[in-house]
């Protein structure tokens, strides 16, 4: 089969960095479906992994962690889906990736691809959909309908994760959403997708705030250069306020949130499948519940740019956009 993937972690910029492969199809186990792939989208994660994690000696590492595509096969036990459905997910980092023409995936974490979408545009949602949810429902602990009075700010509104989140806060919660930009065209993104207010994080949020009239939040989702942003996080917190983090950082200090007795929430959308939790299968149902919204209009994709093809040239393209930081939705690719 046609695959993407490297033999050693390189620059973007070099030919080896992502290379066209041909691989022997996956085999699936008892819980697999066995997916033709036909759209995938690229996220952050998938440079980190390429720019870090070296495949075994003389082995290749297939990304891509966002894909739709076709049922072709299915394992003894499964029992949600059969041969011929037209499926969306993210898959588990522990496994090979989805930059494949065939690829296995668990079951558990999958669902039927919303109707209304083509499939590059359903391949946007799967992997910011899961983050996004889980953030603000498991981690920060926002109640479905719930959060009236209450005020959620986005810091990286405009990216991948912070796109969908933006959209179901709106839709399943009574919070009020401010998103945080820096361009013009990202704050009318932010906007567009239903944000009751945006400031801008190149300056200090908590001024920026208030400045807005907005005053303090109660959460805080912080998607990107939490780092950067921690100080000014935590002065726009009320007391007994949560913050919600996904980026990775060297380290970080958790001993100012103590006198506003503030909560730091991790979210990592590959826990579920990389420990096989018992509540695993909450991933399919949860972007089961996003397909509907979407089929129903209520929710839109986050797809904002299409880099043709699925190839090495094409997918080393969109790696360097996500490493720039300039990306603005997701980026997606279709067809071998």
């Amino acid at each position: 089969m046609k695959a993407i993937g490297y033999y050693q972690p390189l620059p973007v910029d070099d030919a080896a960095a992502l290379q066209d492969l041909d691989l022997p199809a996956p085999t699936p186990g008892r819980r697999d479906l066995l997916v033709r792939v036909k759209a995938i989208s690229v996220n952050p994660v998938d440079t980190k992994v390429r720019k870090n994690a070296a495949p075994e000696a003389g082995e290749a590492k297939v990304l891509g962690w966002d894909a739709v595509g076709t049922v072709e096969a299915i394992g003894a036990e499964v029992q949600n889906f059969k041969v011929g459905d037209r499926v969306y997910y993210a898959g588990s980092i522990t496994r090979p990736g989805a930059n494949s023409e065939l690829h296995a995936v668990d079951e558990r974490i999958v669902a039927l691809a919303p109707t209304s979408l083509d499939d590059a545009q359903a391949a946007a949602l799967p992997l910011t959909t899961i983050t996004a949810w889980e953030l603000l429902f498991d981690r920060l602990g926002v109640a479905k309908g719930g959060g009236a009075g209450q005020s959620l700010l986005v810091v990286g509104g405009a990216g991948g994760v912070g796109s969908i989140l933006i959209q179901l806060a709106r839709q399943l919660t009574q919070l009020k959403v401010i998103a945080t930009a820096s361009r013009a065209e990202t704050r009318q993104w932010c906007l567009d997708l239903g944000a009751h207010a945006v400031i801008d994080h190149a300056k200090p949020l908590a001024a920026e705030l208030q400045a807005a009239g907005l005053g303090q939040v109660d959460f805080v989702a912080s998607l990107t250069q939490t780092q950067q942003h921690y100080a000014q996080i935590i002065e726009a917190l009320k007391p007994q306020g949560a913050i919600g983090v996904i980026d990775d950082m060297p380290t970080l200090d958790v001993m100012p949130l103590k006198t506003k007795s503030l909560s730091l929430h991790w979210e990592m959308m590959f826990a579920r499948s990389r420990f096989e939790t018992p509540d695993m299968a909450e991933q399919g149902k949860l972007l089961a519940e996003v397909a509907a919204l979407v089929d129903a209009g209520k929710v839109r994709t986050t797809a904002n740019a299409s880099f043709g093809t699925i190839n090495a040239a094409n997918l080393r393209r969109a790696h360097a956009l996500i490493e720039s930081g300039k990306a603005q939705g997701k980026v997606v690719l279709s067809g071998f």
